[in-house]
């Protein structure tokens, strides 16, 4: 078993927002971490919590959303669940349940604690870190003034970089974030093109 396969087994099995919650009270669902990779891995969705109908398939990015973020990236849905060039770890693995709102919760923080620089380390391979939405972005590259929306419009200067590996920030593709992506059309005109293109050369080099 790769380090990066005895890791994913063991946060699988966790139970710590369950069970043992360091923040907040307990998770109100049975847990049912999602995380998806390989050693050989060169290209990782870096997302924030599975939503539920992941929770209830067990499959990451089974909805809408997933179906728009394969639009942006330009990919099939069996390369995006090839585990063996994509990786998908969530700063959350399990579904964090909804707010009085109708919305996810954010994802739970002991997870991305305990989980996740292991999770990375057993990505040896990794070139290009695609980081969607602002928990992720605040883990990935800090927070920034203006939000998720200045990070994004900074993304070529964070994309060049000298850093291995590269990371990309995007928006989360959810619909509730349609509005954001009318008054930002520069996502689609400039970023989309160079997004597909990136993506493109890392799943197919080697």
């Amino acid at each position: 078993m790769t380090p990066f396969e005895s890791t994913a087994a063991a946060l699988r099995a966790c139970r710590i927002c369950r069970d043992a919650p360091r923040y907040g009270a307990r998770l109100p669902q049975e847990p049912k971490p999602i995380v998806q990779g390989s050693t050989s891995a060169r290209l990782a969705i870096a997302s924030q919590a599975p939503g539920n109908r992941a929770h209830q398939s067990g499959i990451p990015f089974m909805d809408p959303s997933g179906i728009r973020l394969r639009s942006w990236l330009g990919l099939s849905e069996p390369d995006f669940y090839d585990a063996e060039r994509l990786a998908i770890v969530p700063m959350g693995a399990c579904f964090p349940g909804l707010d009085a709102k109708g919305g996810d919760k954010p994802p739970r923080r002991e997870c991305a604690e305990h989980w996740r620089e292991a999770l990375f380390a057993g990505l040896p391979e990794m070139d290009l870190i695609l980081v969607i939405g602002q928990y992720a972005q605040a883990w990935h590259l800090g927070r920034v003034e203006g939000g998720l929306t200045a990070m994004v419009r900074n993304w070529r200067a964070i994309l060049e970089e000298p850093r291995r590996p590269r990371v990309l920030p995007l928006p989360h593709p959810s619909w509730r974030n349609n509005g954001w992506l009318r008054t930002n059309p520069w996502f689609a005109d400039e970023l989309l093109p160079v997004l597909k293109e990136e993506v493109s050369r890392v799943m197919t080099r080697g």
